[in-house]
């Protein structure tokens, strides 16, 4: 009955957090376009079933995805590496042991990011804007691919305890870079790649790994260096994305030089 209770609590708290915003819709509906709301019943219907199921999504974050993440991230930087004669354990592991934490950390950001919803939804938006210039699946994987180097990376800087800023820092340069000679058509779409990213199933995931890893490598601390690592989901996408265009413009200008008598 715990799970029913928390639940309820969830419920309560989720309508609580949803009658602002219904409450500006109909607001606006009634006071400022002095309109009746079209089908009245099916909105509330809706709006029910928004509730319910953000109820429900939380609570799954908070049962299964967040539990899994720390797990995970616990269980990879277990400290308990014996020496060769088995006569004590190491307080401390080098960096470079930590190999299947950067494998997880590239690996679930990948996956995670080719089933974010918000990304498949803006992908084929682009790709029917762009009349199939820009396919669905060439952005998911470049943006997976993205988000999966920044969260290795990210992985990295909390093992060894880089400062944050400096990685920010250099890679938004490298943004601002290839911005000024990336086409012009991408960069839109580039650095909304990076927001899109960031969504319902990446965000409980990442956020879980890096409190996790920042709180099972010794000397380091959950609250300094275990947020972060959605920072490196956002920025890289927009490196992968923009590379890509590149790449891909000066492919075709090899291949117009060749065709060319």
């Amino acid at each position: 009955m715990n799970w029913l209770i928390e639940f309820l609590q969830t419920l309560l708290l989720t309508v609580l957090d949803v009658l602002p915003i219904a409450a500006v819709l109909i607001g606006f509906q009634l006071l400022v376009l002095r309109r009746r709301i079209a089908n009245l019943g099916r909105v509330l219907i809706g709006f029910a079933c928004v509730i319910v199921g953000l109820a429900l999504f939380l609570q799954g974050l908070e049962q299964a995805l967040f539990p899994l993440g720390t797990l995970m991230a616990a269980q990879l930087t277990a400290p308990e590496f014996l020496v060769t004669d088995g006569s004590a354990v190491l307080d401390t592991i080098p960096w470079q042991d930590y190999f299947w934490v950067y494998a997880f950390a590239f690996c679930i950001g990948f996956s995670t990011t080719i089933a974010e919803p918000a990304l498949i939804a803006v992908a084929m938006k682009a790709e029917r804007i762009s009349g199939g210039a820009i396919s669905v699946m060439g952005l998911r994987l470049t943006v997976a691919l993205g988000v999966a180097v920044g969260i290795a990376l990210g992985s990295w800087r909390i093992v060894t305890g880089a400062p944050l800023e400096h990685f920010i820092m250099a890679g938004y340069l490298i943004v601002v870079v290839q911005t000024v000679f990336a086409p012009r058509m991408i960069i839109a779409l580039a650095y909304d790649s990076g927001g899109v990213t960031t969504s319902t199933v990446t965000v409980p995931l990442v956020a879980a790994l890096g409190l996790g890893l920042a709180a099972g490598v010794p000397g380091r601390s959950p609250l300094l260096d275990g947020f972060g690592l959605i920072a490196f989901a956002s920025l890289f996408p927009i490196i992968a994305v923009l590379a890509y265009a590149q790449i891909g413009a000066v492919v075709k200008r090899t291949r117009g030089s060749e065709d060319k008598p």
